[in-house]
């Protein structure tokens, strides 16, 4: 059964490899935006429009797996920085609180005309960062502009207290949820190729 990741994603692509799940890639070409309030739906949307993109452009039946993560703080919904100045303000927000990462996951079952979005989070707990250790932060973490200004496998992890719930989901692909929507939509994991 062919799949393909829907993302450029090195995370997420190491996750797939880690569980040793075969897939191809192919990279959605839209503008990724949503009107959604709501940080589930939102992120849901644009793994949806991702997964869509691709399926629109393959025409062989595939597996296709869109994801999107965001981190949500205080009503407000946190995508990559666009500057070192946005990645130290997002960090100082953090600082001494909790943000919750949250990943929308779709699957396009083009062999039975299907398709799923869920989402899922998980909650990052940061101690009390000084504007020392945000400016040595952002001047040496390479990862800063790949996720919301942090990545807890990088140089963020000298912040984290703690983190309740599935650290893959930080990373932007849970496979435990992968596989238990993979299973409403009628699959096994022996169905696939590791």
């Amino acid at each position: 059964m062919k799949v393909i990741l829907a993302s450029n994603s090195k995370q997420r692509q190491d996750i797939l490899k880690m569980v040793g799940l075969k897939y191809d890639v192919m990279l959605s070409n839209i503008e990724e935006s949503s009107t959604k309030k709501d940080p589930y739906e939102y992120v849901k949307e644009l793994s949806l429009n991702k997964a869509l993109n691709v399926s629109s452009r393959l025409k062989e039946n595939a597996i296709i797996i869109g994801a999107d993560t965001i981190v949500f703080k205080d009503n407000k919904i946190y995508e990559k920085p666009k500057s070192l100045e946005e990645a130290a303000q997002n960090i100082k927000e953090f600082s001494a609180s909790k943000n919750t990462v949250i990943t929308g996951i779709t699957i396009i079952d083009k062999y039975n005309d299907k398709k799923i979005s869920v989402a899922t989070s998980a909650d990052v707990y940061f101690r009390e960062v000084d504007s020392e250790e945000i400016t040595w932060y952002i001047n040496n973490e390479s990862k800063i502009f790949k996720s919301c200004g942090y990545v807890p496998h990088g140089k963020a992890a000298t912040f984290i207290e703690k983190i309740e719930g599935d650290y893959n989901t930080i990373l932007g692909l849970s496979p435990n949820v992968l596989f238990k929507t993979l299973k409403k939509l009628g699959y096994k994991v022996t169905d696939f190729d590791f």
